[in-house]
């Protein structure tokens, strides 16, 4: 389902940044559970992990306080060892990959991850109209957005 050019994947993400230009945020929600559904069937997130890889969910506080509990650890701890600020202000995790991926594309703390994670790649939630640019640019990485992208965009002509 991805391109394989470069020039195929600007053009797709150009048609994508066009489609969320002009959505119809009702019809495109209820169309999502559906695709959300049918893109998770097609792609294996163990196969690919590349949101793991390179980029890091956002650490909110209850995020900090529960895994550092499942990790035994002081939350000062856990914060020091493992996590940064962005410049937004939130904590993010100091290095790539994420230090919680282990062998198999798995997550070491899959129970208790992050709630960015959990929710990610957001294929199901309005958030996929309310902020393109995020949308956009996991479909840059993600094959599962990119799935979704490509669906609503062909849905819509």
């Amino acid at each position: 389902m991805r391109p394989t050019s470069a020039q195929g994947k600007k053009e797709d993400l150009k048609r994508f940044k066009s489609f969320l230009q002009r959505a119809d945020k009702n019809k495109v929600l209820k169309q999502l559970p559906q695709l959300h559904e049918e893109a998770f069937a097609a792609n294996d997130c163990l196969q690919c992990a590349a949101c793991c890889k390179n980029y890091s969910p956002r650490f909110k506080t209850p995020d900090v306080k529960r895994i550092s509990r499942h990790l035994g650890l002081r939350e000062s701890a856990f914060i020091d060892t493992y996590l940064d600020v962005d410049q937004e202000g939130d904590f993010v995790v100091k290095s790539s990959p994420c230090p919680f991926l282990v062998s198999g594309n798995a997550c070491s703390i899959y129970d208790v991850r992050p709630s960015d994670c959990a929710r990610f790649p957001y294929t199901d939630e309005d958030v996929i109209v309310k902020r393109p640019h995020l949308t956009l640019t996991n479909a840059t990485f993600c094959p599962i957005t990119f799935h979704v992208l490509d669906r609503l965009s062909a849905i819509s002509k």
